[in-house]
């Protein structure tokens, strides 16, 4: 038994309670995936069972390595089927769970990728909550910051930067802030996450001992068109994505400041389970969707 067989043997041992159990899903007698087993243990130089007469039990290293042997099984069932469905024409429903505020990022490409697949039907759901995608069949989703769910694959995105923005109007009435702290003396627009119900803070990069400046709030709301539209307005100073900002910037309604004390970008990614093979409609509105928003980037 080679050291593939041998890691399926173990996660189907694992998974099964028993080498009776795993030999009869395998085509294998009981002994032959026990003595697989054995070897495996035999490579990696640990005990992956706790075994008696009656029962086996996973050790702490073996339940740490089934994760994983978990993930190189998907990974490779998702590479087999890649190439055996390399030929089939993308097609059908393609459910994709995104924030809101991602249409200004997602409209401007989705005509041409439309044109591209003819045969998809895209069903969008614009929604600032963290939606199960397994339990809602959703094929693709759109995520911001970190990703630790090892139940996803996933895929970089460009970058998105937070701005500091306010009105001409506005800071003609209440002056430019040139430091952190001079923002304490302002208005601020804030963004409620509908998630949480918490405010968002301003992506400020602090230096070590640095008090937070606290400007006044005077506007709270929990959608970002609305943010943007109340900072337009004069309201006071909001908190808003690059890709969101671009377009009242260009035409002189908002004006970016402290762009200098500015936290980096928070990452953005495409996600789908792992469990679940990469169809034709997945893997090209990944590709596309990855490719034109660099571009946009750029």
């Amino acid at each position: 038994m080679d050291r593939l067989s041998g890691l399926i043997a173990f996660v189907r041992t694992a998974e099964l309670g028993s080498f009776v159990a795993a030999g009869r899903v395998l085509g294998l007698s009981a002994s032959a995936v026990g003595k697989g087993v054995t070897r495996l243990e035999l490579q990696l130089g640990v005990r992956l069972f706790q075994r008696s007469t009656r029962s086996l039990r996973l050790t702490d290293e073996g339940n740490e390595f089934l994760e994983r042997c978990r993930r190189i099984l998907d990974e490779l069932e998702d590479a087999q089927a890649a190439i055996s469905r390399s030929a089939e024409k993308p097609r059908g429903r393609l459910r994709v769970s995104t924030p809101t505020v991602t249409y200004h990022l997602l409209l401007p490409i989705l005509p041409q990728f439309l044109s591209l697949f003819p045969d998809i039907e895209l069903d969008i759901d614009y929604n600032d909550h963290m939606v199960d995608l397994i339990d809602l069949g959703v094929d693709v989703a759109i995520r911001s910051g970190p990703l630790s769910d090892s139940r996803f694959m996933s895929r970089p995105l460009r970058p998105v930067q937070m701005l500091i923005c306010a009105a001409p109007l506005y800071l003609e009435a209440h002056g430019i802030p040139q430091r952190l702290e001079e923002l304490s003396k302002h208005h601020a627009v804030r963004f409620r996450f509908p998630t949480s119900g918490k405010l968002q803070e301003l992506p400020l990069s602090l230096a070590p001992g640095q008090s937070e400046p606290r400007p006044r709030t005077v506007f709270t709301c929990n959608n970002m068109e609305a943010l943007r539209g109340a900072t337009i307005a004069g309201l006071g100073i909001g908190c808003m994505p690059d890709f969101l900002a671009r377009e009242p910037l260009a035409n002189g309604d908002l004006q970016s400041i402290l762009n200098n004390c500015v936290r980096t970008a928070n990452p953005l990614s495409l996600v789908w389970p792992s469990s679940r093979h990469l169809s034709p409609k997945v893997r090209v509105f990944v590709d596309y969707v990855g490719k034109a928003l660099e571009a946009d980037a750029g």
